[in-house]
């Protein structure tokens, strides 16, 4: 089933717009939650959560991108999960490794404050538009997928230093980038 064809069930109020979205996009998202949490029933948990926040924000909402939209619902609710499971206690060193690499992109400035959604995913987008193809499939399987180095290194059979190296130098390239958006924003 196409895309527009589930958003118009959601849009209906339709059920067998759950079942649609899950059969489309159950494994998608389930790597998602998978790499986020290691565990079996909290990432089935987290892809229940997704089809019911899909539910419910379809309408108002109609989605460009279905898979981008239950894509960014299961991650941020994986996060969420995460968070509240490791709250008090020392997170998990990939999880630690993943969220420290990209604190070094707010260094300066809280992009939230100077930069609106859209904006920062524009200029997001023209950065990673603008990087080799391995470039762009081994920043997003870090950042957006949070593929530990390992997996990474193994995909694109590069060592493990290549990988870390190519990552740190392309999060440099995107911290110039969003300074100088962010100047003149």
């Amino acid at each position: 089933m196409k895309d527009n064809e589930i958003i118009d069930l959601f849009l209906a109020r339709d059920e067998k717009a759950i079942e649609a979205v899950s059969a489309k996009y159950h494994s998608y998202c389930y790597k998602i939650a998978w790499n986020l949490l290691a565990n079996k029933e909290d990432a089935e948990e987290c892809l229940n959560d997704t089809w019911f926040s899909v539910w419910s924000r379809i309408p108002p909402a109609r989605p460009l991108a279905l898979a981008q939209f239950c894509g960014q619902i299961t991650r941020n609710l994986s996060i969420d999960r995460l968070r509240k499971k490791h709250a008090g206690k020392r997170p998990d060193v990939h999880m630690a490794d993943v969220l420290g690499e990209m604190d070094q992109l707010n260094i300066a400035y809280t992009m939230d404050d100077q930069l609106a959604e859209k904006e920062l995913l524009k200029i997001i987008n023209d950065f990673l538009g603008k990087l080799k193809a391995e470039d762009r499939d081994i920043f997003v399987r870090r950042y957006w997928f949070l593929d530990s180095i390992a997996a990474i290194s193994k995909r694109h059979h590069m060592s493990a230093g290549s990988v870390k190296m190519n990552l740190y130098r392309n999060r440099k390239k995107l911290q110039k980038v969003l300074e100088k958006e962010g100047g003149r924003l």
